[in-house]
């Protein structure tokens, strides 16, 4: 994991090279917004229409939340399988920042409000653990430089009283929705047969009377999870070991319920893994 010190870089490095265009919120607005998101307060995403000023919000943003969240920790793609950005009237991914102090352990149980618009989804966390991952072309080659998949479930926030306002670049200014998630065992890397699982296995979201709720093939994302890695860096980010990476949601977002508890199978990953949680 990055130390404390990656926080102040990374937000000078955002912030030199985006704050100067025109179109950046100014950051009263950002301000406002990070003081409504801790409070679980309804939000308004800023008026931003490229993803170059979407950038340079969330910059601002992360900033911010990091103060509360912990050090930025690595990346996430976001809207990564196709019933994800039909939600959002979307044809691409997006990409937001992790926090370190947003990890909790399998079994967690969270309010059902943890956020303003909470959302859950199946998902998993790879954890870099070489820099030639950035020379990598191939879902193999990212795999080769990686310590590990580990199964995650992500509680994000839409944040805003009406997600169906948010576009592409809007979903970004708000770090697409980065605030919470639940970790299972990480499986390493150089567990055999792993490339090909990762693109075969089968996502199962269940109640806890063992309904299914949501599945998905792994291949769900981008064909292959790993390609969530490859489309990271074609988007500029650059990475470094020990950043953690969510490579999106296999399925649709879901709302929690106060009271329930679901279970997310890896199924054909190696050991069938699952997570469980529970909403309060």
């Amino acid at each position: 994991m990055r130390p404390a010190l990656f926080l102040p870089v990374l937000a000078l490095t955002l912030l030199a090279a985006l704050s100067a265009r025109a179109d950046c919120p100014a950051p009263a607005v950002i301000d406002a917004l990070a003081a409504n998101i801790l409070a679980r307060r309804p939000a308004t995403a800023p008026e931003v229409t490229t993803m170059a000023d979407a950038l340079c919000a969330q910059g601002l943003l992360v900033d911010r939340l990091a103060a509360a969240w912990g050090a930025p920790a690595g990346y996430k793609a976001g809207l990564t399988s196709k019933p994800a950005q039909d939600a959002f009237g979307v044809t691409e991914p997006v990409r937001g920042v992790l926090f370190s102090g947003m990890f909790l352990p399998a079994g967690s149980r969270v309010p059902a409000a943890y956020g303003t618009v909470p959302r859950y989804e199946s998902d998993l966390i790879a954890t870099v653990a070489s820099a030639e991952v950035n020379a990598a072309t191939t879902p193999a080659e990212v795999l080769a430089a990686l310590d590990s998949v580990t199964p995650f479930v992500e509680l994000a926030d839409l944040v805003v009283a009406d997600p169906r306002s948010l576009t592409g670049p809007r979903i970004t200014a708000i770090n697409v929705g980065a605030r919470l998630g639940v970790l299972g065992d990480p499986v390493p890397a150089t567990a055999p047969g792993l490339l090909e699982a990762l693109g075969t296995m089968t996502v199962t979201v269940a109640d806890a009377g063992g309904a299914v709720l949501a599945q998905a093939p792994g291949q769900a994302i981008l064909g292959h999870p790993l390609n969530a890695v490859l489309w990271l860096r074609a988007a500029g980010v650059t990475f470094a070991p020990g950043d953690r990476i969510s490579l999106g949601s296999f399925g649709p977002l879901m709302t929690p319920a106060a009271g329930q508890t679901v279970t997310v199978t890896w199924a054909g990953l190696p050991g069938d893994p699952q997570v469980t949680l529970g909403f309060d």
